[in-house]
C-alpha cells in the first residue's frame, strides 16, 4: 500500500546552525495552522527530539539508514503518513556528512531538503553557499534555503538576491538570543530543564511568518508488511530509570519492549529510594555527573540494585547509567563521588569529547546496533565480554561487560535493529 504525505528534510552547512531551532518552529507552526505534524531526527540523538518533542506534540523517532536500516525507515515514514499532514525530519550535522548522510537518507526517499544556513556573517556568499549544497550532488531532491540569525530586513533582501535562478529564500529568522536553545558539553539543555522552552519556539514562530506548508511536495511512502514479533518478553516486568539524570531514551526502544510484550515502568535514580518490583532493570544514559552529589546519597537505591544484581536477574546499563554502577565517578572538579559499586573502577569526566560513533555488538542472538557519545573515561580491572566495532568495520575501543546477568557498556542500543538480541538482555 502507497501512503502520501508532505514532507520535507531540514539540512544545514554545518552542526551549530539552528537546524533543531527551525525544526521546532515548522513544526509549531504546523499545528498553530491545524495540521497533523510528525517530526523525526535523522541519526543517534536524544536532545533534539525532547524539544522536537515538545514542539510538535509526538514523540520523535531517529531515521538512520545504519542504525535503524532502510526497512526500519520505511516502516516508520509510512506509519507517520497515514496519520499526518506533514513530515518534517531534522537532519545530523551537514547535509552530506557522514556515512550515510543526511543527503543519502533525503534521496533514499526523495524528501526534498530546506538547508538551514547561519548568515550572521555572510551577506552575497549565501547565495554561492546555497547554490552549493543544491547542485552539489545530482537528482538531490531540494525544496529551498532559510536564513537563520539575520541582522535586519536589509540582511534578508541581500541574501534572497545573492541567490541564483532557481533557488529561492523560504523565510529568515533574526539573531536574537530569546529564540535560540540553551546546551551543554553534550548538546543542548533537555526540554524539561528549559523552563521557557515554549516561549522561545513560540516567539521563533512569530518571528518566521505564516509558512505554506501547501508548497512541500507530496511523498509516497510505501508500506511494508512488518514481520511479526515473537513477544519473548511476555509477562517479564522491566523497571526504567528516567529523570534528568538518567534520560537518554529512544521512542522505539521502549514500544518494541512493549510489542515484545514487556510491562514497564518507570523510577528515578534521584527522587525514588525503592526500585519498583521488576524481573529487570534498564539504566539509560543521561547526565549522573550533573547530578553525581545527590546520587552518592540515594545509598538505599544503590542498595537496592546490588541486591537486583546479586539475585541474579537481568540489567542493562548504558553509558552514564553504567557510570552509576561503578564504584566512583570523579567530576570534572576532581572530586569523587561514590556510586553503587557493582562494577570494580571508576568513571572520571574529562572536559574533550572521548567517543563518538556508531557502532554495534556482535551478541549470540546476533548484531545489535548503536552509538557511543560521552565525555568521561573509564578505568577498571574487569574483562569485557564483547568488543563493538564501529559502522565502517574498524575495530573501536568501546567495550561491553557482563556480570552474571549485568550487561554494562558505554553504548546507546537501538532495540529495533535486533529485537531478539534486544530481548535477550532482558530475559530472567
Amino acid at each position: 500500500m502507497t501512503i502520501a504525505c508532505r514532507a520535507l528534510l531540514i539540512s544545514a552547512i554545518a552542526s551549530g546552525q539552528g537546524k533543531t531551532t527551525v525544526t521546532a518552529t515548522l513544526a509549531r507552526q504546523a499545528r498553530r495552522q491545524g495540521l497533523r505534524v510528525r517530526v523525526f531526527k535523522t541519526g543517534p540523538d536524544f536532545l533534539d527530539p525532547m524539544v522536537l518533542e515538545r514542539a510538535s506534540g509526538a514523540p520523535v523517532y531517529q531515521l538512520d539508514l545504519w542504525m535503524c536500516g532502510e526497512a526500519n525507515c520505511r516502516a516508520l515514514l509510512a506509519e507517520a503518513a497515514a496519520e499526518s499532514d506533514l513530515i518534517l525530519i531534522e537532519g545530523v550535522m551537514g547535509l552530506f556528512d557522514g556515512a550515510p548522510s543526511s543527503a543519502d537518507l533525503a534521496q533514499a526517499f526523495g524528501i526534498p531538503i530546506l538547508a538551514v544556513i547561519d548568515a550572521s556573517a555572510m551577506a552575497q556568499t549565501f547565495g554561492a553557499v546555497a547554490s552549493g549544497l543544491a547542485r552539489y550532488r545530482e537528482q538531490l531532491p531540494f525544496h529551498g534555503v532559510l536564513a537563520n540569525r539575520i541582522g535586519s530586513a536589509r540582511h534578508a533582501q541581500m541574501l534572497a538576491q545573492s541567490l541564483p535562478g532557481g533557488l529561492h529564500l523560504l523565510g529568515h529568522l533574526p539573531r536574537d538570543p530569546k529564540l535560540s536553545l540553551p546546551d551543554r558539553h553534550l548538546g543542548l539543555l533537555q526540554a524539561a530543564e528549559i523552563g521557557d522552552l515554549d516561549t522561545r519556539i513560540d516567539a521563533a514562530a512569530d518571528a518566521l511568518g505564516d509558512t505554506d506548508f501547501a508548497a512541500c511536495k507530496m511523498i509516497s511512502f510505501d508500506a511494508e508488511t512488518a514481520e511479526p514479533i515473537e513477544p519473548l518478553l511476555r509477562g517479564v516486568r522491566i523497571a526504567i530509570a528516567r529523570d534528568t539524570a538518567l534520560a537518554f531514551l529512544y521512542p522505539a526502544n521502549l514500544a518494541l519492549l512493549k510489542k515484545l510484550g514487556a510491562d514497564l515502568s518507570f523510577f528515578s535514580v534521584l527522587d525514588d529510594d525503592v526500585l519498583p518490583a521488576a524481573d529487570a532493570i534498564y539504566l539509560p544514559g543521561g547526565y549522573p555527573e550533573l547530578h553525581a552529589a545527590k546520587l552518592a546519597e540515594n545509598r538505599t537505591l544503590f542498595e537496592g540494585l546490588r541486591k537486583h544484581h546479586a539475585a541474579g536477574k537481568p540489567m542493562l546499563a548504558e553509558c552514564g547509567g553504567m557510570m552509576l554502577l561503578f564504584e566512583r565517578l570523579i567530576d570534572l572538579q576532581g572530586q569523587p563521588h561514590a556510586m553503587a559499586g557493582l562494577l570494580a573502577g571508576e568513571t572520571t569526566m574529562q572536559p574533550r569529547l572521548q567517543a563518538l560513533g556508531s557502532q554495534a555488538v556482535d551478541f549470540p542472538d546476533g548484531k545489535l546496533r548503536g552509538h557511543t557519545f560521552h565525555h568521561s573515561r573509564l578505568s577498571t580491572s574487569l574483562t569485557p565480554q564483547f568488543h563493538a566495532r564501529g559502522a565502517n568495520g574498524s575495530a573501536s575501543a568501546e567495550r561491553v561487560f557482563q556480570q552474571s546477568r549485568l550487561t554494562a557498556s558505554y553504548l546507546h542500543f537501538y532495540f529495533p535493529s535486533n529485537p531478539r538480541a534486544a530481548a535477550q538482555l532482558f530475559l530472567p
